[in-house]
Order: structure tokens, then C-alpha cells, then sequence
């Protein structure tokens, strides 16, 4: 009985903390002319304090989308250009050399922000992959023998494009499965895109305002963080994790040739934290079966490794997680 009282005490909570969530997606629709899974994502993530992986063509509004929710969390925004000739220093910051004090001073660099966008992330060499991942995993960065803690909330949104592969460095699966959610976006429709034509023709456009402060996002990253997960849910995110490892073990004999290697736990670490994020958008103190399966794609799709018979035959990741939502018993 205790249970449904914290439950119902959780969703009043959440219901009185959450009327910026609106606010949010309102004010980003200012901006951001459909995109709806892209706007979700990203609150998820920032919910759920994670990270995320971008992948789409230029010009569908991801460098607008994540500078937009700065703005929105009255947050600072720094924005990095990844390219070949990058340095871990160019990310992180350095010392500098003071003549005049005739001491090292640290000089801060743009990681020191809110909300970071990683542009390109794939054009950078690994050490500086590194540099910026190691960041978002320690949440502090290290110049010289001072260390520095990054400032809350802290969101890396890096995005990389899926056509242009000449002179990148791909990020290896180690590194890709610190990003709590890997999305794809797409082309928008006719109607969207006859919209974003307008609004970019237009001869004024409006002014986007703070809607929510950092202080606030803070506060709900904790109430995300007691939202109530069954048992019963625990199993079935395991179950899921469990079904890219050992899939003949669940009847899926015909994903044994098409799975290289399978998810981490940390597949369902960012399972559970993603489920969590996305019941608070519903308005619950508790995870359904569904919210799991909303934020399963994403999740999962950088996190599984194909073989070169699933290359071959053009399966891709979120086939197999499909086939594996559709396998795995509900509770």
C-alpha cells in the first residue's frame, strides 16, 4: 500500500513540476517546424541527464534545435566545429603562460558550457573524441593538475553525417555507447517543408524567452531519478538486453547470423534512466511496458554491432530491435 501512496504523492509531484515540459515543446515549435521525435529526444535526454547522438543530412535544424533549448533554460551554449585539424586543448582548454603574473593560468574551453553541439563529431581524431567523451562521462575536465567540475544541467548533443564518410574518424563502440540515445532524423514532409520556408522568409521572427531555469531542470533530473520502476519492468528491460547476447535463448534463432556482438549493461542502465525520463513527459510517477518500448530505438541502435552477412542483406540495427520488441514477452 505504501507503494501506491508514494506513486500517487510521485505523480502529484510530477504534475506540479512539470508544466515547463509544454512550455518547452511550445516554444521550440517556434523554431523547429516538426521534428517532434527530435524535440522528445532531446528533452529525454536532458531528463534524464544523458547525452545524445545525432545522425541526419545538413539543414534538418539540429544545430537550431539544441542552440533553441539554451535559450529556453536560459542555459550558456557553446558550440564546437569538429574537424581534422583539431586538439584535445582546442575542447578542454589549456594553460597559457602569464608573463605578466609569470604563472600558468588555465585558460577554460568550450566545453565549460550547458549545452554543448559537437558538430560533426566523425570529422575529429580520436583523441579528441576521447577528450570530449571522457568529459561527458566524468561530468569534470583535468588542464594541468587541476581538475574542474562542468556545470549542471550538462547536455553534449554531437552529430554526425551519415552521407559525406571521406576524411572521417568513426567513433568507436566504446565511445558511441556513452550517448544515452542515438537518433535518426529524417527529411520533413511537404507540409513541414512549405512551413519552414515561410518562417525563414519571414521578415521578423519571435523572439524565443526562458521558459524554465537551470536550477529547476536540476530539481527534476532528481524527480526523474524516483520515479518508480517495477520489477516486472526491470525484467523486461533485461530480457531485451539479454535477446541481442543470447537470441536463441528467446526463440530468435534467426538473429544468431545478423548480431556481431550485443548491448552492454549500460544498455540497460540507459534503458531504465530513458523509460524513467519518458513517463515523467507522460505525466507518471511509474514506467509502463511502453514507455520502454518508445525509447528502445534509440537506445539500443548504436549499442548492437551487425554482422557482415546483416550488412550484406542490408538489415539494419533497428530491424533487429524490432524483431526482438516483437519476440520478448510484454508484462
Amino acid at each position: 500500500m505504501s507503494e501506491t501512496v508514494n506513486i500517487r504523492e510521485l505523480n502529484d509531484l510530477i504534475a506540479s513540476k512539470s508544466n515547463f515540459i509544454q512550455m518547452i515543446r511550445t516554444g521550440m515549435r517556434h523554431r523547429i517546424v516538426g521534428q517532434k521525435h527530435l524535440i522528445d529526444s532531446l528533452l529525454v535526454a536532458l531528463l534524464a541527464n544523458g547525452h545524445v547522438l545525432l545522425e541526419g543530412v545538413p539543414g534538418l535544424a539540429k544545430t537550431l534545435a539544441i542552440k533553441t533549448l539554451a535559450t529556453l533554460v536560459d542555459a550558456k551554449y557553446n558550440r564546437i566545429q569538429f574537424t581534422p585539424d583539431l586538439l584535445p586543448a582546442d575542447v578542454i582548454g589549456t594553460l597559457i603562460y602569464s608573463i605578466k603574473r609569470e604563472t600558468f593560468e588555465v585558460k577554460k574551453g568550450p566545453i565549460f558550457a550547458n549545452f554543448v553541439l559537437a558538430d560533426e563529431i566523425n570529422r575529429a581524431p580520436a583523441k579528441v573524441q576521447s577528450a570530449l567523451l571522457e568529459a561527458m562521462q566524468e561530468r569534470q575536465v583535468t588542464i594541468g593538475e587541476e581538475s574542474f567540475p562542468l556545470d549542471k544541467p550538462f547536455l553534449v548533443m554531437a552529430t554526425q553525417n551519415p552521407i559525406e564518410q571521406e576524411g572521417t574518424y568513426p567513433l568507436p563502440e566504446a565511445q558511441t555507447d556513452r550517448f544515452l540515445l542515438k537518433v535518426i532524423i529524417g527529411y520533413p514532409t511537404r507540409e513541414d517543408e512549405k512551413e519552414i520556408i515561410r518562417q525563414n522568409i519571414a521578415s521578423s521572427q519571435e523572439e524565443i524567452q526562458a521558459v524554465v531555469s537551470r536550477t529547476d531542470i536540476t530539481e527534476v533530473q532528481k524527480i526523474v531519478e524516483k520515479i518508480y520502476l517495477d520489477e516486472k519492468i526491470e525484467n523486461y528491460i533485461v530480457d531485451i538486453v539479454f535477446a541481442t547476447r543470447e537470441p536463441g535463448k528467446y526463440g530468435l534463432n534467426v538473429l544468431d547470423d545478423l548480431i556481431e556482438y550485443g548491448a552492454s549493461p549500460r544498455a540497460s542502465i540507459s534503458l531504465a534512466k530513458a523509460s524513467r525520463a519518458y513517463a515523467f513527459l507522460q505525466g507518471r510517477g511509474y514506467v509502463i511496458p511502453e514507455d520502454v518500448r518508445a525509447v528502445c530505438h534509440d537506445v539500443m541502435r548504436h549499442r548492437i554491432g551487425l554482422s557482415y552477412e546483416a550488412e550484406a542483406n542490408n538489415i539494419s540495427p533497428d530491424e533487429v530491435i524490432t524483431t526482438i520488441l516483437d519476440k520478448v514477452q510484454v508484462p
